[in-house]
């Protein structure tokens, strides 16, 4: 199945690990600014972020993020 992405859940992730987003751009040497833009929609997590944070937070690194099914199923050879 194909999903498209919704809204970034990483505040919702922050606050359920007790973290800060001003800790999370420390833990991985970010701006505060780069971690407010994903917060906000502005930019997207790369992949190799997105698993970065997720361990830094210990969850799942796709609860990161809405996953809407597209409705078009994409089939193997």
């Amino acid at each position: 199945m194909k999903f498209e992405l919704g809204r970034c859940l990483l505040n919702e992730r922050l606050v359920e690990a007790g973290k800060s987003a001003e800790w999370l751009a420390k833990e991985l040497l970010f701006k505060p600014e780069r971690v407010y833009d994903f917060m906000e929609n502005k930019r997207v997590m790369p992949l190799k972020i997105a698993i970065s944070i997720a361990d830094s937070i210990g969850c799942d690194v796709r609860t990161l993020y809405e996953l809407i099914p597209s409705g078009i199923e994409v089939k193997g050879d």
